[in-house]
């Protein structure tokens, strides 16, 4: 499995059989201009949309894809999906409404992305997700979980791989934190833009993966 950083919360991750997921898609310019990342223009197969704000749902993508809003079970090019239901925030969606965590099972893989996750998991969330082997989590806070609420989810969901999305950057213009406050005193393994992550060579303690993003 490939994984390559768009930009924002958005990845694009290619099975071994060539089958092409891109999660939570920004719209460029969307929310008066702060998302400056490029317009995507990769081919998806699958598109995952965790909520409906502009910076995760943008659905001009190229491919023809089949889109995954719903935490209902399915099996889409031999990728099994599922989801749970989460909020945006710490009021149980008062104020920015509820929020999806996609289970996707890729090359014996679980990976996990986590979306605008915005408050620690209960013990009922834990068990809807299960054994996470790779785990895309926000950092940069104020919309999303900070830093330190990062590291309790990561410690309770102990994955294999973490890589780290949603903070701010040069092409990001919300007041969020950048990924420095996250991997502050931390080991990573920086990846540039794109990874390579195969089953048989999971670390064996979780290992944070930086990626920059490529739009």
């Amino acid at each position: 499995m490939k994984v390559r950083f768009l930009g924002h919360a958005a990845f694009l991750i290619t099975s071994d059989a060539g089958v092409r997921i891109i999660t939570d898609p920004y719209k460029p310019g969307c929310f008066d201009g702060s998302i400056k990342y490029d317009q995507i223009t990769e081919e998806a197969d699958i598109v995952t949309i965790s909520h409906e704000h502009d910076d995760h749902n943008e659905t001009r993508i190229n491919g023809n894809p089949t889109f995954v809003k719903s935490t209902d079970a399915q099996v889409i090019k031999d990728i099994k999906f599922s989801g749970v239901d989460v909020y945006h925030d710490t009021s149980e969606g008062k104020e920015r409404g509820s929020v999806i965590i996609f289970n996707m099972f890729v090359d014996g893989m679980n990976i996990v992305h986590l979306g605008d996750l915005g408050h620690n998991l209960s013990s009922k969330e834990i068990e809807g997700i299960g054994n996470v082997d790779v785990l895309f989590i926000p950092v940069g806070g104020y919309f999303t979980i900070d830093a330190k609420v990062a590291e309790n989810v990561i410690n309770v969901l102990k994955p294999k791989i973490v890589i780290p999305m949603h903070f701010k950057t040069d092409k990001c213009g919300f007041p969020i934190a950048p990924i420095d406050d996250f991997i502050e005193n931390k080991e990573t393994k920086k990846c540039g833009g794109e990874c390579e992550i195969k089953k048989e060579e999971l670390p064996q303690s979780t290992t944070i993966y930086v990626l920059n993003p490529t739009k």
